[in-house]
């Protein structure tokens, strides 16, 4: 069984800091693309940061220069780094993953964790 734990969530105010991770296990033979997702309430799943397997980055427009992705040891794990966070940050954070496992190459999700930005 494959799965993604995600573990760092929180409140924070403006302008703080947060870490997100995320561990993937089971039957992984490869890993194409990790990233991080977020839905706001009354909004769409929207894309964070994604990286390759290569180490290619992408940002949403939204967090460039504030959040920072990157893949750990073991490359299992995905990391988030979120500074100088705003309000319109509050959301559910969901780590993702594109996989091969021995059920397939497929996209996978964590259970998500609650990120709040306030003061």
């Amino acid at each position: 069984q494959v799965q993604l734990v995600e573990s760092g969530g929180g409140w924070v105010q403006p302008g703080g800091s947060l870490g997100l991770s995320c561990v993937t296990s089971g039957s992984i033979s490869n890993i194409y693309a990790m990233g991080w997702y977020r839905q706001a309430p009354g909004k769409e799943r929207e894309l964070v940061a994604r990286i390759s397997s290569g180490g290619n980055r992408i940002y949403a427009d939204s967090v460039k220069g504030r959040f920072t992705i990157s893949r750990g040891n073991p490359r299992s794990t995905v990391y988030l780094r979120m500074n100088d966070m705003k309000p319109e940050d509050t959301a559910v954070y969901y780590c993702n993953a594109d996989m091969q496992s021995t059920y397939g190459r497929s996209n996978y999700w964590g259970q998500g964790t609650q990120v709040t930005v306030s003061s």
